[in-house]
């Protein structure tokens, strides 16, 4: 608990206030979005939806053309609600830049939306034209005119868009204080989904206020029990710092703020929040389409295919059996055109049956267990054939999916499938966090996991956070924060190395895998695994004796948010010099997948005396592959 003094008038705090960002110029990878933008067909159409900072306005959208091949120019639409805001003729040099003004954009709830038209030109008598291959506005970015207003209300703390989140704790934080400081990181980060936001976590240096002013587009969350009950904005020159304060309990139902529909009212500098009670909900079997937040789909093509993304996090669970619903519908066919309509998954076609003279679509489809992700892409296509014209001139078609589909799932126990695959929604709905109290270091390990976990699920997690041994002696879903290492007979790792020797564990039952590193080799690792008497997930952050290992795993994944989205497997595992790598450790697993920084180079990679684990690893995965298979 952190005694804290009162706190000096804000014009008398040294560099208190962040600076409000100034005339931005911000990618749409900063947003969210992917940055580039697609626009199809000889008249494409793309709707989007641009968050703006209080105080600015957009005031022109800038990227670099790709026009398709075929093409020999063209021009560029804005529009807004039938008003045209702009028409901008397109470069024909690949790569060249174009500006697309957006003066007169109107905005509200701070985000603007707008369509962009896209009318291209194909080259005389050219008939190789794709439809299917877009016109692409590369390396998308917003510039704004303006200077950000700093908030002055509670409910105007957060940002439309959100580079950094700094969170202070105090040097030796109580439970309250972590259980707090993960609360208002998952509320955050759930609240911007996939906008790399850059998450930190501080220690409080004997003050309330943060020791440095917040950047633009950061904001800073200080906890700290000893700070007056409530939540309440500090300072007044520029941007101000959240601050929560009060006792133990207290603590728990300030953080649930700015994740509460009570938000809203909090439109004054400080507000106290009443006894409330986060009441986990339990996944129905049952759910349509756009309950799990796909509202229906739509394309228009010659063979048209639309994607439907099943996210097992928004389901709230682990899922086996999966049905799903389709109904819809399709452009009728004209006398002498064939066509059948195709559900694939993971590139392998399930289903398929001919089309119907009325074009409506109502069939149920299975979706096989083996095939399931955490996300799952399921494509479903309408191909047609016969006398299409000359050059494809047939009427293009429009297929649609509604979001009144219903899809209906069982629980996976254990869960499919299994390892990071299977996290965060093996974890839901209620996660408790294993924590020594008083570990500054831990209580920061658990929040960057917390944070994690949430940037790939699709609702905010409901946490909790206790000491180790009332977590693992629990029987919820959890975190276990073991920086020194962990040796529990109850919870066998699925790697683990005891003086040199390294044990790959088989989850499935088979005999453990063992070699021997000369000499001793220490490293960090996150490692899934399931407890079937407790019939719970849990994800273990532990290393052979050396935090710092572990330390240097989560500042990596923290670097680039999507690296969390990438693990697989049932362990992920890093080593002083050599990138983190995967390991499943199951005969049957599926191999480790190799990050975008190279580490697939340690399958092969060999050394002398001192080879590292996570090469021993890896080739004992593979030697026992081969042996099975033989």
């Amino acid at each position: 608990m952190l005694a804290v003094a009162p706190a000096a008038p804000a014009s008398a705090v040294p560099g208190e206030g962040g600076r409000p960002v100034e005339s931005p110029v911000l990618g749409l990878a900063r947003m969210g979005f992917a940055d580039t933008l697609t626009l199809y067909g000889l008249q494409g159409t793309q709707t989007v939806v641009l968050p703006v900072p209080m105080g600015t306005v957009p005031a022109a959208l800038e990227a670099r053309v790709e026009l398709p091949a075929g093409v020999r120019g063209g021009y560029l639409v804005a529009e807004q609600d039938g008003r045209t805001l702009s028409r901008t003729e397109l470069p024909v040099e690949f790569g060249a830049p174009v500006t697309v003004p957006l003066s007169g954009v109107r905005i509200d709830d701070n985000a603007a939306t707008l369509s962009l038209r896209s009318y291209l030109e194909p080259v005389d008598g050219y008939c190789l034209f794709d439809p299917a291959v877009p016109l692409r506005l590369a390396d998308a970015a917003v510039r704004y005119d303006g200077v950000e207003v700093a908030p002055r209300a509670i409910a105007d703390f957060l940002p439309p868009v959100l580079d950094r989140l700094t969170v202070f704790v105090p040097a030796e934080p109580t439970h309250a204080e972590t259980d707090a400081a993960i609360r208002m990181t998952t509320a955050v980060l759930a609240r911007y989904g996939r906008q790399p936001v850059d998450l930190r976590v501080v220690p409080l240096d004997g003050d309330l206020l943060p020791p440095v002013p917040a950047a633009p587009l950061e904001r800073q969350i200080i906890v700290a029990e000893g700070a007056e009950p409530g939540v309440s904005l500090q300072g007044v020159d520029g941007v101000p710092a959240l601050v929560l304060g009060g006792e133990p309990g207290e603590l728990a139902n300030q953080s649930r703020l700015l994740s509460s529909d009570l938000r809203i009212f909090a439109v004054t500098s400080k507000a106290v929040v009443g006894t409330t009670r986060a009441v986990p909900q339990l996944p129905p079997d049952e759910a349509t389409l756009a309950d799990i937040g796909q509202p229906g789909v739509s394309a228009v093509a010659l063979n048209p295919q639309v994607s439907i993304g099943l996210d097992q996090t928004r389901l709230g669970r682990s899922v086996r059996d999966v049905r799903i619903h389709l109904k819809g519908s399709h452009t009728p066919l004209a006398e002498g055109i064939g066509g059948q309509l195709t559900v694939a998954v993971g590139g392998q076609t399930v289903d398929r049956w001919p089309v119907t003279a009325d074009g409506v679509i109502d069939r149920w489809v299975d979706i096989p267990d083996e095939l399931l992700r955490r996300y799952t892409d399921i494509v479903v296509g309408l191909s047609i054939t016969g006398n299409t014209g000359r050059c494809g001139e047939y009427q293009p078609l429009t297929l649609t999916i509604d979001g009144a589909s219903l899809v209906h799932t069982r629980p996976a126990v254990p869960p499919v499938p299994r390892g990071f695959d299977a996290v965060p929604q093996a974890l839901m709905p209620q996660l408790a966090f294993g924590v020594a109290e008083g570990s500054f270091d831990d209580a920061r390990r658990a929040v960057l996991i917390a944070g994690g976990l949430q940037r790939i699920s699709g609702l905010p997690l409901g946490t909790a956070v206790a000491a180790p041994g009332t977590v693992l002696d629990g029987a919820e879903p959890a975190v276990l924060v073991a920086a020194d290492g962990f040796d529990d007979p109850r919870l066998p790792l699925p790697v683990t190395a005891t003086g040199g020797e390294v044990r790959l564990v088989d989850p499935d039952g088979g005999d453990a895998q063992t070699l021997t590193l000369v000499p001793e080799v220490a490293f960090g690792s996150l490692q899934v695994v399931y407890d079937a008497d407790a019939q719970r997930s849990l994800v273990v952050a532990t290393s052979t004796g050396d935090p710092a290992r572990l330390d240097g795993l989560l500042d990596w994944l923290n670097e680039d948010p999507q690296r969390w989205a990438r693990l697989t497997g049932d362990a992920v595992l890093a080593v002083a010099g050599r990138a983190p790598v995967m390991v499943s450790a199951g005969a049957a697993a599926a191999p480790a997948a190799a990050d975008d920084e190279g580490s697939a180079t340690l399958w092969l990679a060999a050394g002398a005396a001192g080879v590292g684990l996570v090469t021993a690893a890896a080739v004992l995965l593979l030697r026992r592959r081969r042996r099975n298979s033989a």
